[in-house]
């Protein structure tokens, strides 16, 4: 079972104007000389970790991570900030180029999980010429139906009554209707700072303790800027499909066929369900579809390491 390497610091670090007012806090580890790849976080608006570096073996790989607009340490922090406008999916898309121009880098491997698959995605079907190869964990498409399913009634609050009722504790009883993305969008953005909060920590704990295979009550941002950062940025591209036309990335796929490509799903995962995977697997044939049997939605579950570095090992060769 393969595992994650040992702990690393960067070798470089700084931040990069990207423009409408956005600076990047970005880093690079393993060896300088090595395969370029780049690690796209979760979220949007989960930022980066130090575990995260760890998918690289650092001898043979000089890898790129960065903290996406708004989160993390980039700013303005949308913890503070909450105006959003420029934030979007393509605006990424451009900032990834950026920083590939910045380190100097012709073409790169690119890695993303959940939301990190839709951008990476997103970024190889736009630049399919400065992918090398792509390693994507717990598809997420942002289409209309994944969204129902994990933020509305009907979907996996069936499955989790007891920690949906904390998801819609914010909610004032007479708003609970079909449309809680929205009900949860009045309070992040509205005038009152406690509430804001309240929401915050309800969206991010909704997902927080959903992502292992065994849910964990206790598992949850407990830092409010850290939370409305997080809530704000997801409900503000899921209030916005992403930015993304309903089935863009199965439709585009053609734009990617010749990009080598593993993808990595916990059988048990109930935030982005497993047919995420299988219709992105069966429009995109060439590629490699790996299901962890015993793993839910999280990266660093043993089944789905294992096969993300192994994936990523095998690349490199």
């Amino acid at each position: 079972m393969r595992t994650l390497y040992p702990e690393i610091e960067p070798f470089a670090s700084g931040f990069l104007e990207v423009g409408d007012g956005q600076r990047l806090y970005w880093e690079q580890v393993g060896n300088p000389a090595g395969k370029p790849a780049v690690f796209l976080h979760g979220g949007p608006g989960g930022g980066i970790n130090p575990k995260q570096r760890q998918f690289f073996d650092p001898k043979r790989y000089n890898a790129l991570l960065f903290d996406q607009r708004g989160c993390g340490r980039s700013t303005p922090h949308a913890g503070e900030d909450p105006d959003l406008s420029r934030n979007t999916t393509w605006k990424l898309v451009e900032d990834i180029e950026k920083l590939r121009e910045h380190v100097g880098v012709d073409r790169w491997l690119v890695f993303g999980g959940s939301w990190g698959s839709t951008l990476a995605l997103s970024y190889a079907q736009t630049h399919p010429e400065r992918v090398s190869e792509l390693v994507l964990r717990g598809i997420f498409l942002c289409r209309e139906e994944e969204l129902n399913w994990f933020y509305n009634p009907g979907g996996a609050s069936r499955i989790f009554p007891d920690l949906w009722e904390e998801y819609l504790a914010p909610i004032p009883e007479e708003a609970r209707g079909n449309n809680l993305i929205e009900e949860h969008a009045r309070l992040l953005w509205g005038p009152d700072q406690a509430a804001a909060e309240a929401s915050a920590f309800a969206w991010t704990g909704w997902e927080d303790r959903l992502i292992g295979l065994v849910a964990d009550p206790d598992d949850r941002v407990k830092d409010p800027r850290t939370a409305l950062a997080f809530a704000r940025i997801e409900n503000w591209y899921f209030r916005n499909a992403a930015f993304l036309r309903e089935n863009q990335l199965l439709e585009d796929v053609d734009k990617i066929r010749n990009i080598p490509g593993v993808i990595v799903h916990g059988r048990y995962d109930v935030i982005c369900p497993v047919s995420n995977a299988w219709e992105l697997h069966k429009r995109w044939p060439e590629s490699k579809l790996f299901i962890s049997p015993r793993a839910g939605h999280a990266a660093f579950e043993a089944e789905n390491t294992h096969h993300l570095v192994e994936a990523v090992d095998a690349f490199a060769e």
